[in-house]
């Protein structure tokens, strides 16, 4: 491949994503304000669309006030406050939206004769509501993408990839908008209020959803990790289609019950009161019950006229240009106050390369610093910022893409510190040390994690799977046993011994490879769903056995089970298995359960789901002792909240059994105890999110 071909790959790989974001930004702002335009031009009253455009221009100037700010200082936001502000903007943005449509909707109700007269009264009267709606909706999507295309050009190959993807999707979206603008012009003036406001509702519950998962991912509201739907295994959410969902609805693949409960509890309360029929208004009297407007004005006594300086309002050009330079004045003080040499700590620009690593680190003092890392080099580099004498790691980047700067923010206590690049397919490069001086403490260390620190673990685990696959390999024995002699009560019983062997070796993130699927996989995305061919396993066996189906016809299906469990005893040996995947592990098991067993989503009949959870949390708690080692080593206190919360599931699940110790199907329990079931799993599922990061396998040792 040619160097030009290359370049143009590697431009292409950058704008991607940055198009979808302009595109995505781009439709949520350009379709209220195409509508805004829209209302105006069917009202007759073009003349207000400049209060739209003013509210446009401000938000505009705003963004690309903030993009500067991003991009000439060493300021920035941590991704929780990215998260926060971004939530908090789309609250904001549905309270005005909805308040428009519902506006919209009242002075359309109250029309009669003149519409287009009465309208744009209403209208003229707003115009404050039309400037901040427009600068709401656009700001938002605005200030979003500024964060998006800042982040993303830190990494890109090429600097003009990201650019020409946003642009080009922000003119996508503006062309899509423009032809929703000028088909809004051609419609039934009541037909589209009623349309575009029932647009404007869906719209909105969705960015209520994103906003509601941004608060969320900032750890500013629980529950982030408890998932209502998952459908990543089977939706790809880089493809078009998700991305055009996601795009105009705001509806993912993969959502939380948060997000799920305030999109319902917004769209459903709002669409009734919107779609429901509006209240009657008094009609006028008829032209012969009036009096001629010339009576009405002689009866009329004349107002006494007051006398005052008049005023003339500020003519248009003149707000335009407050709008625009107000953030561009804001935008240079902050530069000015806040940018690199202005004595503030974060001035550092930290060189990075396979020659040297750390020039330009200079004196330290404790405290917050933000330091600017620069690869110059010509490859991509991991940084760390460490303790020289134990290599635990403050702070970090990983691939730092050549000729590409990117800030780090640590907190630097009294001690000593060092810089060390790794930089791809070479070795590791370290600088001097500096000593902080001053008083305070920094943040806490992670003490880096090698293969070699997971081979004890990793061979621990795989005896226990050895054990007990050996042990499942008996139990589907009896159970083929059962269905061929026809007993297939004795059968319902065994499928429950051997189903709970088999989720106890904690089969997650690709433990058994393909075996995995054909052992225990569901019905989910096969085109004949529960009658496909391919629907295999302990699932089918559970639907044959619970929905009547003769023992001939099973017969086949368990010695298909039974075969294959004893095909992955024999592989398993065989099998590669990276160490990396163990910690990940501790956390999946119980994330597919939240996803599948506490929704009833794998429950084929046997209303067993619970004793699955229970099996899974047993799993878990098998995975977290060979790697309990390495946690209580780094993080004693995480992994004392670990357990709490691990033997907190465990008596939710066994407060759900029934008086006679059998299991409740997740359908018949009452609200309060699937509530607590479903909290009490989210709230471990956090405690359990820190492993995977805390024993990730880095490069600085």
């Amino acid at each position: 491949m040619s160097t030009d071909q290359k370049g143009r790959d590697a431009v292409l790989s950058d704008a991607f994503p940055s198009f979808l974001i302009g595109l995505r930004e781009g439709l949520e702002a350009g379709l209220v304000v195409s509508i805004l335009l829209a209302s105006l031009a069917k009202a007759g009253r073009k003349d207000r669309a400049g209060s739209v455009w003013l509210g446009v221009a401000a938000a505009a100037a705003l963004s690309l006030s903030f993009a500067a700010v991003l991009t000439f200082t060493s300021a920035h936001l941590p991704p929780k406050a990215q998260d926060v502000f971004g939530g908090a903007m789309a609250l904001l943005a549905v309270a005005f939206v909805t308040t428009m449509v519902f506006w919209m909707r009242r002075a359309s109700a109250s029309m009669s004769g003149d519409l287009k007269a009465k309208l744009a009264a209403a209208l003229g009267a707003s115009a404050g509501m039309l400037v901040f709606t427009a600068f709401a909706a656009v700001a938002r999507e605005g200030l979003e993408t500024a964060l998006f295309l800042w982040t993303t050009a830190q990494t890109a190959h090429d600097k003009s990839g990201p650019a020409v993807g946003a642009v080009s999707g922000i003119a996508v979206a503006a062309l899509l908008c423009w032809g929703l603008y000028h088909r809004a012009l051609k419609l039934n003036l009541a037909r589209f209020f009623k349309v575009t406001g029932f647009v404007l509702v869906v719209i909105a519950a969705g960015v209520l959803a994103y906003g509601l998962t941004d608060l969320q991912e900032s750890g500013a509201v629980g529950g982030f990790t408890s998932y209502a739907w998952d459908l990543t295994a089977h939706l790809d959410p880089n493809a078009w289609y998700a991305q055009l969902v996601a795009g105009t609805l705001n509806l993912t693949p993969k959502m939380t019950w948060l997000a799920v409960v305030g999109y319902v509890a917004y769209l459903a309360p709002v669409m009734f009161f919107y779609l429901r029929p509006a209240a009657a208004v008094v009609k006028p009297k008829p032209a012969a019950q009036r009096a001629p407007a010339a009576q009405v004005a002689q009866s009329a006594p004349a107002a006494p006229a007051v006398p005052g300086p008049s005023r003339k309002p500020a003519p248009r050009w003149a707000l335009g240009t407050a709008v625009v330079t107000v953030p561009a004045v804001a935008a240079v003080a902050v530069i000015v106050a806040v940018g690199p040499g202005s004595g503030t700590k974060g001035g550092q620009t930290i060189e990075v390369s396979a020659a040297s690593c750390g020039k330009g680190f200079g004196d330290l003092t404790t405290g917050e610093h933000t330091f600017q890392m620069r690869n110059t080099g010509d490859v991509a580099a991991e940084v760390y910022l460490l303790d020289p004498s134990t290599s635990a790691v403050y702070g970090e980047i990983e691939g730092l893409a050549p000729g590409t700067t990117r800030p780090m923010t640590a907190t630097i206590g009294t001690g000593t510190y060092a810089w060390r690049c790794v930089p791809n397919g070479k070795d590791a490069v370290t600088s001097g040390a500096k000593r902080a001086t001053g008083s305070g403490s920094s943040s806490t260390a992670v003490v880096p994690i090698t293969e070699k620190d997971l081979d004890t673990p990793l061979e621990q685990y795989r005896a226990y799977v050895t054990d007990h696959l050996n042990e499942l390999a008996g139990y589907t024995d009896t159970l083929k046993q059962d269905v061929d002699t026809g007993d297939l009560a004795k059968a319902k019983q065994d499928w429950l011994t051997a189903h709970l062997a088999y989720n106890r070796l904690g089969a997650a993130y690709g433990t058994f490879q393909d075996w995995d699927g054909k052992i225990d996989g569901r019905a989910d995305g096969l085109a004949g769903k529960v009658q496909d061919k391919d629907f295999t396993g302990f699932h089918r066996l559970e639907y044959g056995l619970w929905h009547g189906e003769a023992a001939a016809t099973l017969a086949p299906v368990a010695d298909q089970l039974d075969g294959d469990v004893h095909g992955l005893v024999g592989d398993w040996p065989k099998q590669d298995f990276d160490p990396a995947d163990l910690p990940l592990r501790a956390h999946e098991i119980l994330e597919n359960t939240l996803q599948f067993q506490l929704t009833g989503d794998a429950d084929y009949g046997s209303g067993t789901t619970l004793a699955t959870a229970d099996a899974n949390l047993a799993g878990t708690r098998e995975v977290l002792s060979v790697i309990r080692p390495l946690i209580q080593a780094r993080d004693p206190r995480g992994l004392k909240q670990i357990d709490a919360w691990l033997d907190r599931f465990g008596t939710a699940v066994d407060g759900a059994k029934k008086p006679d110790g059998t299991w409740t199907p997740v359908d018949q329990l009452d609200t309060a105890t699937r509530q607590k079931l479903n909290g009490t799993l989210g709230e471990l599922l956090e405690q359990l999110s820190v492993v995977p990061d805390l024993l990730e396998i880095r490069k600085a040792t």
